[in-house]
């Protein structure tokens, strides 16, 4: 039996959707490396059906390790996407609800199981994420990370 609570990280294969082609994530960035990355940050996952915190911003091209704790008693899981790639998957879900994860962009954690995800936001605009289990995305259970072009303390202004 795999044990999903080492993460879902850097591993191209062995699941059971998707495909191991790293285009398949242009939109919402890539997958990135620990030596890269230039913040962690704790993203808590709850029975409550929620992230906290539930809104990030990161700025384009940063690298984040997301240290992904599951503090429910239920199996929640964290996958990185866009809302239409969020919402499709979600219905694969209702079908498969025993399906495995081993994509970059997502970890599944057993009750009280910690783990992460290391990404690169490539990509200015909004990133989504959400807990795919059945029930938990209509719950509610999703978040938000704004990929910031660049910082406005450095817009040039000239008077």
């Amino acid at each position: 039996m795999a044990d999903t609570a080492q993460g879902a990280h850097h591993q191209d294969a062995g699941h059971a959707h998707g495909s191991d082609d790293a285009s398949e994530y242009a939109a919402i960035g890539q997958p990135g490396m620990a030596s890269q990355a230039t913040r962690t940050l704790t993203i808590e996952m709850s029975d409550g059906m929620r992230f906290t915190p539930a809104e990030i911003q990161v700025k384009k091209n940063e690298t984040v390790r997301f240290v992904v704790k599951n503090a429910g008693t239920l199996k929640h899981e964290m996958v990185l996407g866009t809302t239409a790639e969020l919402k499709s998957h979600y219905a694969l879900m209702l079908k498969n609800p025993q399906m495995e994860h081993a994509d970059p962009n997502m970890i599944t954690l057993p009750p009280g199981q910690t783990g992460e995800i290391i990404w690169t936001f490539s990509k200015a605009g909004i990133v989504d994420f959400a807990c795919l289990q059945p029930g938990h995305f209509d719950a509610g259970m999703k978040g938000r990370v704004n990929v910031v072009g660049a910082p406005a303390s450095q817009a040039t202004h000239q008077h």
